[in-house]
């Protein structure tokens, strides 16, 4: 193994964290106690934990995925034995022992298996070298024409159900039950991404001052993203691969990748989890050092079951990744890790732990150049510099201020009074702080801030974001900035 891995902060750890209960679990499994055989050589941590059973849990950690192995029966990853393991090893209570020896054989066959696999594929050659088998990539073209066929159909049925409303007036607009039957329709026409947009329109009607412009609005794109659907071959290429995404056409990541990638050092700058009931969705955003480029992963867990992917906040990996297409591209499927995640370089370098940010105005512009690209988007993501959380007029919540007190825009309502604000508070300690987060028509939510050029992750933001997730015209009207 190579030279001992360096040490992560607590943030991070806890930045990885499945869930709040997680939190509180692992932070009980930091002290000695339980805790006997640990270490720590190279990329990887181990340790046995004393539970309830008669033997103890096996527990490793390997760093560069970073990845878990606990013998415990939980189905979270990391579990909260991998948590207060990674606690112990951040706060320098895990002893270095850099000798290959000294590795537990129960450890190291784990470690030994996951080198062997990422060997084989670095033998079997670059994602992008590889050739899919002709038969069923044929197989594989006709489907999607099938599906194609279907969604069309399901388009043209809900066009229909919308010519029907507004021809009855929206005050007679349907609630839950009958937009819940349409959006059923939306499923069996294997458009989830449509099915989602009709969902909402049953939860509009009725919805406070200015619900029947926010039912319109939401209509309108609705409208327009079955029409763009309908008459997908007469889309600039970019547009249509908008479109097809939008209403839930799937791109495969394998496929993605034998396109191309694009090598950078990527840093983490936030990850979050959503929680629909029956799918976890978590949300890594990076920054690329070189390209100066965002970038989203998306990563899915059934069942309550947290996703195995996450990357720990504020640290650096050299990685490939490649865009998924589309006019206004964020998402990208994550390739070869060459190195990391690892601490931001030193020696004076913090641009590398801190990207560059900007102001209100810039930002507003740029949302307002996506949205020409993406008409559907919900937010982007965004760097403010030099921006003080104050209170808002009224009764109003929290805002972000520029320090010259020309701007400032409110925090989105899912967030503007959860414990993220105050952290964000704690940090800033009335001055001004670089944060980011995403930003949209409903406000902006906070999700990392840095201290010291040390990046903290603000807790709280992942509960903000089934509020994120609403369509962009049920955000309009929600909060104000100037």
């Amino acid at each position: 193994m190579e030279g001992l891995n360096e040490r992560w902060s607590v943030d991070q750890v806890w930045g990885l964290a499945p869930d709040t209960s997680s939190r509180t679990a692992g932070s009980k499994l930091a002290a000695a106690g339980p805790w006997a055989e640990s270490g720590a050589a190279g990329e990887a941590v181990w340790g046995l934990c004393r539970g309830s059973g008669s033997r103890p849990y096996q527990t490793a950690v390997d760093l560069q995925g970073p990845a878990y192995k606990c013998s415990c029966p939980s189905r979270k990853f990391p579990c909260k034995h991998a948590l207060g393991l990674l606690l112990r090893w951040a706060q320098g209570e895990v002893p270095e022992t850099p000798a290959d020896t000294s590795v537990p054989q129960w450890a190291a066959e784990w470690l030994a298996s996951r080198r062997e696999k990422a060997e084989r594929e670095a033998a079997a050659g670059p994602a992008a070298e590889r050739a899919p088998d002709p038969a069923a990539a044929a197989e594989a073209r006709r489907r999607a024409e099938q599906r194609r066929q279907r969604i069309a159909a399901g388009a043209a049925e809900l066009e229909q159900r919308l010519a029907d409303l507004l021809r009855d007036g929206l005050a007679t607009a349907p609630r839950g039950a009958v937009w819940e039957e349409t959006a059923a329709r939306m499923v069996d026409a294997q458009a989830p991404g449509l099915a989602a947009r009709v969902r909402e329109l049953g939860t509009l009607p009725a919805s406070g001052p200015g619900w029947p412009a926010r039912l319109l609005a939401e209509c309108s794109l609705l409208h327009l993203l079955d029409q763009g659907f309908l008459r997908l071959d007469e889309l600039p290429e970019p547009l249509a691969a908008t479109v097809r995404a939008r209403v839930g056409l799937t791109v495969d990541a394998a496929g993605l990748l034998r396109g191309g990638t694009l090598r950078d050092d990527w840093l983490v700058l936030a990850q979050e989890d959503a929680d629909d009931g029956k799918l976890v969705t978590r949300r890594i955003w990076l920054w690329g050092v070189g390209t100066e480029r965002m970038a989203l992963l998306l990563a899915y867990g059934a069942a309550g079951r947290a996703p195995e992917q996450s990357l720990p906040t504020g640290l650096v990996l050299d990685a490939e990744l490649a865009y998924y297409p589309g006019a206004y591209p964020l998402r990208a499927a994550l390739g070869t890790v060459h190195a990391g995640p690892r601490a931001p370089a030193g020696g004076g370098r913090e641009e590398r732990a801190v990207p560059p940010g900007a102001g209100i105005a810039e930002v507003a512009a740029a949302y307002g150049a996506a949205l020409v690209a993406d008409p559907w988007l919900e937010g982007i993501p965004a760097v403010l510099t030099d921006v003080v959380p104050v209170p808002a007029e009224g009764d109003e919540g929290w805002q972000l201020a520029e320090r010259t007190g020309d701007r400032a825009l409110p925090f989105h309502p899912a967030a503007g009074r959860g414990p993220s604000v105050w952290q964000l508070l704690a940090v800033s300690g009335g001055g001004p702080v670089t944060v980011f987060g995403e930003f949209g028509h409903a406000g902006f939510r906070p999700l990392t801030t840095w201290s010291a050029g040390a990046a903290v992750p603000l807790t709280g933001a992942a509960a903000a974001v089934a509020g994120a997730g609403a369509p962009i015209a049920a955000a309009k009207g929600a909060g104000t900035w100037r």
